[in-house]
């Protein structure tokens, strides 16, 4: 376990084999959790991005819908022309 101190301007120090095991470097945004009695420190990295990406997958495609919804709002243009059309 590693630990740190708080400096009277209310910085904190990283240890240099925390910021080296999970890419931590200058200007790296860092998010503080609270859960239950405790702070969660998870720094904001291209690695933790690229581990979010697909938490959320749904079932249905959102570019299947939208393309099922276009093809219908196609339909019923070509239906409206038509009928236009045919007076």
């Amino acid at each position: 376990m590693e630990s740190s101190y708080i400096t009277s301007k209310g910085q904190l120090v990283v240890p240099a084999k925390l910021r080296r095991k999970y890419g931590i470097t200058a200007g790296t945004k860092i998010r503080f959790l609270e859960r239950d009695r405790e702070i969660i420190f998870q720094p904001v990295t291209k690695e933790y991005i690229r581990n979010l990406c697909g938490m959320l997958k749904s079932e249905t495609s959102v570019t299947k819908a939208l393309l099922e919804e276009r093809a219908r709002d196609k339909k019923r243009e070509e239906a409206k022309l038509e009928k236009f059309r045919s007076r």
